[in-house]
């Protein structure tokens, strides 16, 4: 009896692991034993892609299309005005604009430099100068280099009803 038991223990541990080798190679993250600070609709990180990841993914996007994902990455800058959006830092230099689903939540101010995972809708939109003069003046940039705001650009975009924020 105890030579089944120990048999199956073993059979377990096998398949855990490969779940975990299954995983890192989708590019998923891990699930790991984290505490999370809950902000808009909660959701579970499992199966959360990593940055890397993700900005592949912004990459075969056209203007048109939109996918329902999570990721995580690292905040590089937030509204400094209410903490009505942010900034997620990708893979190559580039960055995720976040705004938050029907403005029903604001992330807190001082998170650069922190780890989220947000969930919700990616897409691609090209960025007038207008609008990318606001998020600037929020963002708290000098009149000097919001003058030098002259041409629209494509942004990656991500429409977040929820947000974990490592703790």
């Amino acid at each position: 009896m105890k030579r089944i038991n120990i048999l199956v223990v073993f059979t377990l541990l096998i398949f855990s692991c490969k779940e975990q080798d299954k995983q890192k190679e989708e590019g998923l993250n891990p699930v790991e034993k984290v505490n999370y600070a809950s902000f808009g609709a909660s959701f579970n990180v499992k199966d959360a892609f990593k940055s890397e990841v993700i900005t592949k993914k912004y990459e075969n996007l056209s203007a048109k299309d939109t996918i329902e994902t999570k990721f995580s990455a690292v905040v590089s800058e937030v509204c400094q005005a209410k903490g009505c959006w942010m900034k997620l830092k990708l893979d190559g230099g580039s960055e995720a604009m976040v705004k938050f689903k029907d403005y029903s939540f604001f992330m807190p101010k001082g998170i650069a430099g922190e780890q989220v995972v947000v969930n919700g809708k990616a897409f691609i939109e090209e960025m007038s100068v207008q609008e990318q003069r606001h998020y600037a003046k929020d963002g708290g940039e000098s009149d000097e280099a919001i003058a030098l705001i002259v041409t629209p650009k494509k942004t990656f975009r991500f429409e977040a009803d929820g947000v974990l924020l490592k703790q």
